[in-house]
C-alpha cells in the first residue's frame, strides 16, 4: 500500500487507492517503469503489474518504446499517461449563459458548446443544462471515447454532500435540488453509469488550476473568479476547502465598505458591489433597462478603447486589490489565480490596478506578496473546472 494514504474501506476501495497512487506518480513523472512505480508507491511489483495491465486496457496509460542503450539484459518499459480514449465533461451555469465543455485528462479542451440561458426559473434552466450535457456526452461517445464523469458548476453556495444549491444571489435561487434533478434526467437518458458532481463555480475553477496546472501544484492555492459574481475556491493540503455548508470562499460577500453599496445578496458594502461586472457596467453607463449588464454596449466601448470603461475597470481593479490583500492575509496562499469574465474583458487595466494595490500593501508590510497569475482557461475556467473535478475525485478515492 502506498505510504500515507488512509485505508479504511473494503477491497474495492483499496484497489481504487492503489490505482490512484500509480496514476498520480505517472502524472508527476512520465516515463516511469513498473519497477519504478513499485519502488515509489510501496506496492508490490505483482500488484503494480496488475494495475498497469488494467490501466492499459482501459486507455489510461500507454507503453513507450524502449530506447536501445547497448546495456545487457531486459530494459524496463517506460509508461506514460495516455487518455486518448477518455474524456471529462464540465458545465457552468451563469445568470445569462450555459457552457458545456469536454476535455482530455491532461486538461486540453476538445469541444465547447455555449448557449444563452433561456429561462431563469430553476427547472427550465436545469432542463436546458441537462439537454446540453446529454448532447455533448453522446457526441463524445460517438467518437469512441469513454466519458469518465460530469462536473457542473453553479454560481452560489452548494451543499457538497447533496448537490443542493443553497443560495445563488445573481440567479435568485434558494434551496434548489439541482443535483437531484440533473441526476434524474441523466438516468432517464440512459447515463446512469456516468458519475455526476455538482459544486460551486469558483471551487471547481480552483480544482481546474490544480489538476490541469503544473505538478506539483501550488498549495495552498486560491482561485478568484471575477464576473457578475465574485467568489473564490481554496485548495489547501491537496484538498478542496468548501466550508461547513458549502459556502466557504464566498469572498464576494465579505464587506469592503461599512454601510456601502447594496449587493445582490441583500448586504451593504460587499466586495461584489465594487468588483463585480455590474459595478463596472454601471460606472461605464452600460446597464440595461432592467438593471442588468448590457454586454454588447460594454464590449463596444472596450473595442473603442473608451476612457470611461477603462476608468470603470481600473476602479473595480483597485477594489479587487483590497480583496486580494484580505485573501492573502487570511489564507497565506502560495499562489492566487484570477479568472472570469471581468479578467477577460478588463484585461491589463483591471489586473494591473489590482496588483498595484496589492504591491502597495506588501511594501508597507515589508513582506513579498504571493504570486498572482491569470487562469490558463480564462472564461472557460469554471466549466473546465467541472471536468477537472471528475479527475480530482478519481485521483482521491479516499
Amino acid at each position: 500500500m502506498a505510504d500515507g494514504l488512509p485505508i479504511t474501506g473494503d477491497q474495492q476501495l483499496v484497489k481504487a487507492i492503489n490505482r490512484a497512487a500509480v496514476l498520480r506518480l505517472l502524472r508527476s513523472e512520465q516515463g516511469l517503469s513498473r519497477a519504478d512505480l513499485a519502488d515509489r508507491s510501496g506496492l508490490t511489483r505483482s500488484t503494480v503489474s496488475l494495475i498497469i495491465k488494467e490501466l492499459i486496457a482501459t486507455g489510461w496509460i500507454a507503453e513507450d518504446d524502449v530506447l536501445a542503450t547497448g546495456a545487457l539484459g531486459r530494459r524496463p518499459t517506460p509508461l506514460r499517461l495516455d487518455g486518448s480514449r477518455l474524456s471529462l465533461i464540465g458545465a457552468e451555469v451563469t445568470p445569462d449563459t450555459i457552457r458545456v465543455v469536454s476535455t482530455t485528462i491532461h486538461g486540453d479542451v476538445e469541444q465547447v458548446h455555449q448557449a444563452a440561458l433561456n429561462q431563469l426559473d430553476p427547472e427550465g434552466a436545469c432542463r436546458q443544462l441537462v439537454d446540453m450535457v446529454i448532447e455533448l456526452v453522446r457526441r463524445t461517445t460517438a467518437q469512441g471515447k469513454q466519458v469518465l464523469g460530469v462536473g457542473v458548476a453553479l454560481p452560489g453556495a452548494v451543499q457538497v454532500s447533496t448537490g443542493m444549491l443553497l443560495f445563488a444571489p445573481n440567479l435568485g435561487w434558494r434551496n434548489v435540488a439541482v443535483a437531484e434533478w440533473l441526476r434524474r434526467d441523466l438516468d432517464a437518458a440512459g447515463l446512469d453509469q456516468v458519475p455526476f458532481y455538482c459544486l460551486n463555480d469558483a471551487d471547481l475553477a480552483a480544482v481546474g488550476e490544480t489538476e490541469f496546472g503544473p505538478h506539483p501544484a501550488d498549495d495552498p492555492l486560491v482561485y478568484i473568479t471575477c464576473g457578475l459574481g465574485v467568489g473564490s475556491g481554496v485548495v489547501l493540503g491537496d484538498t478542496l476547502f468548501t466550508g461547513a455548508t458549502g459556502a466557504g470562499g464566498e469572498i464576494g460577500h465579505t464587506v469592503l465598505h461599512f454601510g456601502g453599496r447594496a449587493c445582490s445578496c441583500g448586504r451593504l458594502g460587499c466586495a461584489e458591489a465594487y468588483v463585480g461586472l455590474r459595478a463596472v457596467a454601471e460606472s461605464a453607463g452600460c446597464l440595461s433597462s432592467d438593471g442588468g449588464v448590457d454586454l454588447v454596449a460594454l464590449k463596444r466601448m472596450i473595442t473603442a478603447r473608451d476612457p470611461l470603461v477603462r476608468a470603470a475597470f481600473e476602479a473595480a481593479g483597485r477594489s479587487l486589490g483590497v480583496l486580494l490583500q484580505n485573501v492573502w492575509t487570511t489564507f497565506d496562499p502560495r499562489a492566487i489565480v484570477l479568472g472570469g469574465e471581468s479578467v477577460a474583458l478588463g484585461g491589463q487595466p483591471f489586473v494591473d490596478a489590482a496588483l498595484a494595490v496589492l504591491d502597495d500593501y506588501a511594501a508597507h508590510a515589508g513582506v513579498p506578496p504571493p504570486a498572482v497569475r491569470l487562469s490558463r482557461f480564462t472564461e472557460l475556467a469554471t466549466a473546465v473546472g467541472g471536468a477537472a473535478y471528475v479527475l480530482y475525485s478519481l485521483m482521491r478515492p479516499y
